[in-house]
């Protein structure tokens, strides 16, 4: 009778971890598309944070011409 048990306790051993690979290869699926996508939005985040800067240059350098321009009448006057 022992003969006849330990197979299936082999067997049911082998379904369990059959089931815990599938899982745990499914989760790794999920979280490499998780990965990429949020790989994704930081190079888009990191693109549109370098456009902001770039505007951000170019407001202040407008700024700093037209406060030159006031200073330059504001003496001539």
């Amino acid at each position: 009778m022992t003969n006849k048990t330990t197979p299936s306790l082999v067997d049911q051993e082998l379904s369990r971890l059959e089931e815990r690979v599938a899982g745990l290869l499914d989760t790794v699926e999920r979280l490499d598309q998780e990965n990429r996508s949020l790989r994704t939005q930081q190079d888009s985040l990191a693109n549109e944070r370098a456009n902001l800067l770039e505007k951000h240059d170019q407001v202040r350098n407008r700024v700093d011409a037209i406060v030159t321009r006031l200073k330059s009448l504001e003496t001539g006057i």
